[in-house]
């Protein structure tokens, strides 16, 4: 147990010796994609290599009272490296080479060639245009990105307090406690311009020195890892890369305002970072950097997770507040806001995950620091989930202020098989997309804003040409209508009726003043709505809207432009290649096809139900759609 601060740099050293003698790693990307692909059994089968070939090794950092002066290989199960795309992945240090998507049978070669040998398997390392990058940082996909939350994911054994203090972990508490006070604390936070990453973008330091001021028996830090939008896992790969992070953060918050107890709010959906944050909270209150008088300074925190059930309304924070008090997720009207009056009550500080990952490396490395990191008024860096029709999916990190083309094709690397790119949805249900002309739009609050959209929490779907953008705009009005709340009018009917009406164009039933009513709906649930996505839930459809008209138009004059709408499509019998076999009309299941032996078929429009079953049987390739 740790009762001050000599004793707390103590162990940071001998964490930090340990971690030296490891002068070879392997690094088994052990976040949610790379487990899904396998890499747990990898990891397994390197530690029975390594043990049959008798290796020295350890799965663990040792922390001994006298520590052993032999070198080991440290085989560790990291969080997310990030190039998703290519997983599994593993690293291997001291080289700082990325195996790329590894396979149980290549890790009898890693072992022999790599680890005892030395050498690089150029098979294994990532490939573009013929040229090796053997190195993590050269590969493209890196080499463009700034990893300030994200640099500890891939790189630490993501669930280890000891590796975690051995790259100066718990520093910034330490730093909280000892040579600051709150008022310092809270000007710092204000000065480095952190705004929350959770959507809105509010300075986090605003609300910080609001709870503080606060006189109250009790205050509450609260960290939304409530990640509900399609297509994003920023907050789950640094709860599972590094959960420690988080919760240094948190206390941080809690020295600043005088809270003694945090809550993490986390989707079930999300069971490895539920596992991994409170295996951290164990290890934190074992050695006394959580509980009563921490570091014998008097300062007490206690910390506590809460698993949603996955309704999307819960990330909006009153309803996570109602959620984790026991009652159903409502949003309630605001004011009293959240600092004044939050959760239980009590003053509260609500952030998301990648907000308080920010705080520590504010605190050691300063306000201005990370200033500089991004554009004005856009401080620090931001993380985005790059998904979708390009041919580099995966967890990235920007400067705030990186334009879209950099993301899009120096990051991304383009749309998938050379595609031509259409646009991108930012932001989730709550966001709108971009098109090709805002390819050189800097990511950050302000100019997103200034074109209709928000970041949101950082998801990018990205969409090529191929793609049908009303169904886009059914697709998340489906989603947002399956998760309101039903708690006000405007969200819970609005809603339903724009998902009627966009259903109707994608089935080629729209009419001319669809559209006008379309308008009309969103600027009153926008306006009238209850909470923050209520207000939120019709950008999809407005910026759909405002750029792709057209292709609503198109979908009302029964056209697809994409054929991707199979209810617009239309399929027809070439009457020259057409044989008169009769087998496409043995197929149909609704009697759509008729005609007479050896002369063409034909197909009735008003009763084919577009299977497509006519389609695969048709032994001369007579039968098109269009």
């Amino acid at each position: 147990m740790l009762n001050n601060r000599e004793q707390l740099q103590a162990l940071r050293a001998r964490a930090r010796q340990a971690l030296d003698l490891q002068k070879k790693k392997i690094l088994v990307c052990a976040g949610t994609g790379c487990i899904a692909g396998g890499s747990l059994d990898i990891y397994a089968r390197l530690q029975e290599l390594l043990k049959e070939h008798g290796l020295a090794y350890s799965v663990t950092l040792e922390m001994q009272e006298d520590p052993h002066t032999d070198e080991e290989i440290g085989l560790k199960k990291c969080g997310c490296h990030g190039f998703c795309e290519m997983g599994p992945l593993l690293r291997i240090e001291p080289q700082g080479w990325l195996y790329t998507k590894v396979k149980l049978e290549d890790c009898e070669e890693i072992v022999e060639r790599t680890i005892i040998a030395g050498q690089l398997i150029e098979r294994l390392a990532y490939q573009k245009a013929g040229q090796i990058y053997a190195r993590q940082e050269d590969i493209p996909f890196y080499k463009k990105q700034t990893r300030v939350v994200l640099e500890n994911c891939g790189h630490i054994d993501a669930e280890s307090l000891y590796e975690y203090l051995a790259i100066g972990g718990y520093s910034a508490l330490e730093k909280a406690l000892f040579d600051m006070d709150g008022d310092q604390i809270v000007k710092e936070m204000k000065d480095s311009g952190l705004r929350g990453r959770g959507g809105a973008g509010f300075p986090a330091g605003i609300k910080w020195e609001t709870v503080r001021k606060l006189q109250a028996e009790k205050k509450y830090i609260l960290c939304n890892g409530d990640e509900g939008d399609p297509g994003a896992f920023m907050d789950r790969s640094i709860m599972e890369g590094d959960p420690h992070r988080v919760l240094e953060g948190m206390l941080v918050a809690g020295v600043a305002t005088g809270a003694s107890d945090g809550y993490i709010y986390v989707r079930a959906e999300y069971p490895i970072a539920v596992a991994r944050l409170k295996e951290a909270i164990a290890q934190a209150e074992k050695v006394g950097l959580l509980g009563d008088n921490i570091l014998g300074t008097g300062f007490s925190f206690h910390m506590h997770i809460n698993r949603g059930a996955g309704a999307f309304v819960c990330g909006e924070e009153t309803a996570l507040i109602a959620s984790i008090e026991g009652e159903r997720g409502f949003p309630r009207v605001r004011p009293p806001l959240t600092v004044v009056k939050g959760l239980f009550g009590c003053p509260t500080v609500p952030n998301n995950v990648e907000t308080y990952a920010n705080v520590p490396k504010i605190i050691m490395q300063g306000s201005e620091w990370f200033r500089n990191l991004g554009s004005a008024n856009n401080a620090g860096t931001k993380a985005f989930a790059l998904t979708g029709n390009i041919e580099n999916t995966g967890l990235i990190e920007v400067p705030m202020g990186t334009p879209l083309r950099e993301v899009i094709y120096d990051i991304g690397g383009g749309c998938r098989g050379g595609a031509e790119f259409k646009a991108v949805q930012i932001g989730g249900p709550s966001g709108g997309c971009l098109t090709k002309d805002h390819l050189d739009l800097p990511l950050d609050y302000d100019s997103l804003k200034s074109v209709g959209a928000i970041i949101g929490s950082g998801g990018l779907v990205v969409m090529d040409e191929h793609t049908c953008m009303v169904e886009v705009a059914r697709f998340f009005m489906n989603f947002t209508q399956n998760e309101s709340c039903g708690k006000c009018v405007p969200c819970r009917e609005g809603t339903k009726r724009m998902l009627e009406i966009l259903e109707r164009i994608v089935a080629g039933k729209g009419q001319k003043e669809d559209l006008d009513t379309l308008s009309e709906l969103a600027d009153l649930i926008m306006s009238t709505a209850l909470c923050g996505l209520g207000k939120t839930a019709p950008n999809p459809v407005c910026s759909t809207l405002k750029y792709f008209r057209d292709e609503y138009e198109a979908h009302i004059n029964g056209v697809c432009p994409t054929g991707n709408c199979k209810k617009l499509m239309k399929i027809t019998i070439d009457p020259e290649l057409c044989k008169g076999c009769s087998k496409c009309s043995r197929t149909c299941p609704v009697g759509a096809i008729s005609g007479k032996i050896k002369e063409p078929f034909v197909i009735d429009q008003s009763k084919c139900i577009k299977c497509e079953a006519c389609v695969s049987s048709c032994p001369f390739h007579a039968i098109k759609e269009a």
